[in-house]
């Protein structure tokens, strides 16, 4: 897998969970990684110290995603820091509230397509343009198996994501001419904040790990598999690949 050296690479929501395994990555590789992040200033910063203590660049910049004013000032300074753009990752992501459609307020909705589509759509319209600049660019989104089928009280999320996969492939064709690279990468089950959520939830155990022996190759998948899955998408290892929807959930999702 060849270096990313030279290359800058922005992660939305790449302070915490996924996000940092994927900052921290990229930045492994020889990338500087501009982390964003939402409202956990602290998170960042320590995903940005990891990232300096092993030898590598990151700074941290805040900006809610689903809001373009608050992403048009960080793309500028990103741009006035680091000078460029190769790599965009749209990680950033929340869960919904597991009701019924019919029992879901209007706002969830708005909340969902918020941070999942136009929080993609707003990095896009800023930074496709400048990454259109380099002989190589990628864009991977972050979605999800819930894509795959559907499932009851959960349909607000798998509603965004599926919206989010549509403009993940019509990006993928439309950028082609111009070198970039735009693909999907969707996770099942990930031991994190949110997959721990998630199995209190539905399952009412404590922790994803609790379902480490019931998974494929005997553990949850960790946030660093779907890392190196976005590593080698941004690789010229995958010179080839574009418009592709990768599954990471060991061939056997437990949600």
């Amino acid at each position: 897998m060849s270096t990313q050296s030279g290359r800058v690479a922005v992660v939305s929501g790449g302070g915490r969970g996924i996000g940092a395994a994927i900052s921290k990555r990229l930045a492994a590789d020889g990338a500087t990684v501009a982390v964003n992040y939402r409202r956990d200033e602290a998170a960042a910063q320590q995903t940005v110290a990891e990232i300096t203590a092993a030898g590598g660049r990151a700074v941290a910049y805040q900006a809610s995603v689903d809001d373009a004013a608050q992403v048009e000032v960080m793309v500028a300074q990103i741009l006035a820091d680091l000078g460029r753009v190769d790599i965009l990752v749209c990680n950033a992501g929340t869960a919904s509230r597991g009701q019924t459609l019919v029992d879901t307020d209007p706002a969830e909705f708005h909340r969902m397509f918020g941070t999942h589509v136009h929080g993609a759509v707003n990095l896009c319209r800023l930074l496709v343009p400048r990454i259109r600049e380099h002989e190589r660019g990628d864009v991977v989104v972050i979605s999800s198996v819930a894509t795959r089928r559907a499932s009851a009280n959960g349909g607000p999320y798998m509603m965004a994501k599926v919206a989010l996969e549509a403009f993940a492939q019509t990006l993928a064709l439309e950028e082609l001419q111009h070198g970039i690279h735009v693909n999907i990468v969707a996770p099942g089950l990930v031991a994190t904040e949110m997959g721990d959520r998630l199995v209190r939830a539905v399952a009412g155990l404590d922790s994803a790990t609790d379902l480490d022996s019931r998974s494929p190759f005997g553990h949850v998948c960790r946030p660093e598999e779907i890392a190196d899955v976005v590593a080698y998408l941004c690789s010229d290892a995958a010179s080839y690949v574009n418009a592709q929807k990768v599954y990471v959930d060991g061939g056997g999702s437990q949600f």
